[in-house]
């Protein structure tokens, strides 16, 4: 993630206490520190007061990772990531006003039970129970098509967010946000598609049938 960010334009500080992976990060973050996290005068040496959100990645330590979390409050960090491992962890975590709460272990099971109801979503964000953002690549019955020509909206209740079409540049792919109805399907193509799990699964099946 930290890599993700730096990549996007942010300054990020990395803290570890295990020197291995501060030599690694060295090159690729814009502060590498090697430090316990839970030395309060160390993280402040580390610059961590001026950072506008801060994420904790210290799992399995659940102590650990509460008493950064703690010391990170108490430093006026008011955006706070934090990854939890179990339930109690993450309530706990939410009662110290914690801004997110990450269950790695349970996202990827959600993301691996979405990839088999719909087994060529290439992304997943899940808005609520009932619905998702998916991405999907184009089926060769969409290529040539209009967006109002295949009727994703009138057929199954679904929106097209975003069409992401893949370019010779250095660029990379480019994204056509909020795509209109006329606007062509290529092949390539990878559709964000927003709707009902139910109705995604539909389109899924008929999918299927068609190749």
């Amino acid at each position: 993630m930290g890599t993700t960010l730096v990549e996007l334009g942010h300054d990020v500080i990395g803290v570890d206490s295990n020197d291995e992976r501060v030599r690694v990060l060295a090159d690729v973050l814009t502060l590498a520190v090697q430090l316990d996290a839970t030395d309060e005068k160390a993280l402040v040496r580390a610059g961590i007061k001026d950072v506008d959100v801060a994420v904790v990645s210290i799992g399995e330590n659940i102590e650990a990772s509460l008493l950064v979390v703690t010391l990170l409050r108490e430093l006026g960090i008011r955006d706070i990531v934090a990854k939890a491992v179990t339930p109690l962890h993450g309530r706990i975590l939410d009662k110290l006003g914690v801004s997110r709460i990450v269950f790695p272990e349970r996202e990827t099971a959600v993301r691996l039970a979405h990839s088999l109801v719909i087994p060529n979503v290439l992304d997943y964000i899940e808005l609520s129970g009932e619905y998702s953002i998916v991405d999907v690549p184009a089926p060769p019955d969409f290529f040539g098509r209009t967006l109002k020509d295949i009727g994703l909206r009138s057929r199954f209740g679904l929106t097209t967010i975003a069409i992401k079409r893949a370019t010779r540049t250095t660029d990379g792919p480019v994204t056509n946000i909020a795509p209109g109805p006329d606007d062509v399907v290529r092949e390539g193509d990878v559709l964000s598609l927003l709707g009902s799990n139910e109705r995604l699964g539909q389109l899924d099946r008929m999918l299927k049938t068609t190749r």
